[in-house]
């Protein structure tokens, strides 16, 4: 008999979405097939008359990826749409998942409105490649009230907003709801990135944005053995017709095995995000009473100008955080002597991982841009993972020279 009550997140994170097929496997297989078959003509006539459904072609759709569509939709607090298909895709990246969120929800002739900082990659997608195709920009520092209210006045055209919150790298808080509220009362959609919160913190589309994307290389899957994203949204008919149609005609399709791997990593989320949050609040106050650091951005600290903001949407605060070490030098004698932290691109695995912007992540963005953006020459980017809290310190402390 089926179980139709409304489970909680951590339940939903194991048993969401999950496959139970003939064979009587605990765990679902890996569909690693590019192709499905038919049993005749009838079959094939049945399925293209819409009387049947049917797996085709992977590029198309994978049992896999279904299931993982399903059990991130569900996370996000919007599982199946009527006709019982889940309001999510699977992409080959979070770049795929982006620039599919993006182009589903603006056309050539539109504008798009986002803040000042964004991911290095994404920032150069909004200024550098969409308008080559017709879709227009403009940023809003930290999205002010106001201020967005201006640029939509004066952008009539804009058909979404787009933002991060956390922000990467800055660690600068948006208000989901207050930002949901001003864009739809101009007529335009709003897109969130959840990377850095995870459903298991921050839940957007219950905040009134229509469109959510992940990059599931992160948290979603943990352990940094795939590149993956997704996209999830209230709205069926734009997921359908706009956005998840884009995975077949631009091929940003993800494989079986990331698919099987994302799937996995999910079960956990709850248990790793618990972790994660409690030790880097840890290292952002060692951080914060370091006589070496000028400045710590952790949404968890009361000093953070959007505390009350980030307290206000998310359950946790994360396990993002970043410093400013005072200059490129300071920086990079600190990156060079870490030695349990790794210095790498990446976030969201089970180790600490440590990255400099400016080098690194945010590299492609101009000079100018970034010290718009708060990204200075000094500042430094921190996952923290789930290694002993005293470990990650010693190894920051030493690092700074303590």
């Amino acid at each position: 008999m089926a179980d139709d009550r409304q489970h909680g997140f951590a339940t939903e994170a194991i048993h969401a979405g999950e496959i139970h097929d003939a064979t009587g496997a605990h765990i679902a297989p890996i569909y690693q097939t590019s192709t499905f078959t038919f049993a005749d003509m009838e079959a094939v006539e049945d399925w293209a008359d819409g009387k049947t459904e049917a797996y085709i072609y992977s590029r198309g759709g994978n049992p896999g990826r279904k299931a993982l569509a399903e059990k991130l939709a569900a996370l996000e607090g919007f599982g199946l749409d009527p006709a019982g298909q889940p309001v999510a895709e699977i992409f080959a990246s979070g770049m795929a998942a982006i620039s599919a969120a993006i182009m589903g929800t603006a056309k050539a002739g539109n504008h798009i409105i986002t803040q000042q900082v964004l991911y290095g990659s994404a920032d150069h997608l909004i200024s550098d490649v969409l308008p080559d195709f017709g879709i227009t920009n403009s940023r809003v520092p930290g999205l002010e009230a106001a201020a967005l209210e201006h640029e939509l006045r004066s952008h009539q055209n804009t058909t979404a907003v787009y933002l991060e919150t956390p922000a990467n790298p800055t660690l600068r808080v948006i208000d989901i709801a207050t930002t949901a509220r001003i864009a739809h009362e101009h007529g335009a959609q709003l897109i969130v990135d959840n990377t850095f919160a995870t459903p298991a913190l921050q839940r957007p589309l219950s905040l009134g944005a229509d469109v959510v994307v992940h990059s599931t290389t992160k948290y979603i899957n943990g352990h940094g053995t795939i590149v993956g994203g997704a996209v999830v949204s209230t709205d069926s008919d734009l997921m359908e017709n706009e956005i998840a149609s884009l995975i077949r005609f631009t091929g940003g399709v993800p494989g079986a095995l990331d698919c099987w791997l994302a799937n996995l990593g999910l079960k956990t989320l709850p248990l790793r995000m618990s972790r994660h949050c409690s030790t880097a609040m840890q290292v952002a106050r060692f951080l914060e009473d370091h006589p070496a650091i000028v400045t710590v951005h952790y949404p968890g600290l009361p000093g953070h100008p959007q505390h009350d903001v980030a307290a206000r949407q998310m359950a946790d605060f994360g396990a993002m955080l970043a410093f400013d070490a005072g200059s490129y030098e300071a920086a990079t004698s600190f990156l060079n002597r870490l030695n349990l932290c790794t210095l790498a691109v990446s976030l969201g695995n089970l180790d600490t991982l440590v990255e400099h912007p400016a080098s690194m992540t945010h590299r492609v963005v101009p000079p100018e841009q970034r010290a718009a953006s708060g990204i200075s020459d000094g500042l430094i980017r921190v996952s923290v993972g789930l290694e002993d809290p005293a470990d990650i310190i010693a190894d920051l402390d030493r690092a700074l020279g303590g």
